[in-house]
């Protein structure tokens, strides 16, 4: 498959298959001689689906590849995703706890705003300036 069509199949554009070639998430296509188009394997859109599928999640770049080397690699057990999935969870946690802190924090400054007067007055301003 050419590149077009791989990003078609995959429903990404060609700059996306070219940045996960270039991050080591697909493997190097072969070249087509003499063209030198780039034929990638049928199931490379499936690929970039399922890393589309996990940055969705949350994974990054680097978590994916770690994925994809375990469904490769012989003896590879689900318990090895599985505790990849629960430090995910954990993490998604630890960020759910500090956006809710952040959420607290403004609206403790909204409550203290009347949204009246300048500018020069407002209390959410001048709590941002304050030193801790």
């Amino acid at each position: 498959m050419r590149i077009g069509e791989v990003a078609a199949h995959a429903g990404v554009n060609i700059d996306t298959v070219r940045f996960y070639e270039r991050k080591g998430i697909l493997p190097k296509p072969r070249r087509e001689i003499p063209s030198g188009y780039r034929m990638y394997s049928e199931d490379t859109p499936r690929r970039i689906r399922f890393v589309k599928r996990a940055q969705v999640l949350g994974f990054t770049l680097k978590e994916i590849r770690e994925l994809l080397s375990l469904r490769a690699r012989p003896g590879a057990r689900c318990a090895d995703v599985l505790s990849r999935a629960r430090t995910k969870i954990r993490d998604v946690d630890e960020k759910v706890r500090a956006l809710e802190a952040i959420r607290r924090a403004l609206s403790k400054l909204a409550s203290e705003c009347s949204g009246r007067g300048e500018v020069s007055e407002c209390p959410i301003l001048d709590a941002l300036e304050e030193e801790e």
